[in-house]
């Protein structure tokens, strides 16, 4: 159960980075007292969500990690949060900022990463 918790502290975790990094481009600029912040009001503003990532990403990977009974090596766990930060992104990005619209491109993208997933798990 330990890997089903990290995987999912590492997606919650990954929608506040989300906001956090790419919020203000796009989605926080159609608030009117967030659009009339400075950029030092928007970096205090994302600095506090990043707050909330790190408050899911620390426990994620400390229940995930192998040497704390989890069943994920390092690689392991970056490799996996590499595959959820840009899922998360792109779902974001298609359907909530609703900037970009998936090509084929993306796809094929995927697809890469999930066979670099493959062979960081595997056992050569």
């Amino acid at each position: 159960m330990k890997g089903v918790y990290s995987l999912l502290l590492l997606t919650i975790s990954n929608l506040f980075m989300t906001f956090a990094w790419y919020g203000h481009l796009h989605l926080f600029k159609k608030m009117a007292w967030f659009a009339k912040m400075g950029l030092f009001g928007v970096i205090m503003v994302s600095w506090g969500l990043a707050l909330f990532e790190y408050i899911f990403q620390v426990p994620a990977n400390r229940l995930g990690f192998v040497e704390n009974g989890g069943p994920f090596t390092l690689f392991q766990l970056k490799v996996i949060q590499e595959v959820i930060t840009l899922t998360v992104f792109t779902l974001c990005a298609v359907f909530v900022f609703k900037t970009d619209k998936l090509g084929w491109n993306h796809v094929v993208g995927f697809a890469l990463l999930v066979a670099a997933v493959y062979v960081i798990f595997k056992k050569w």
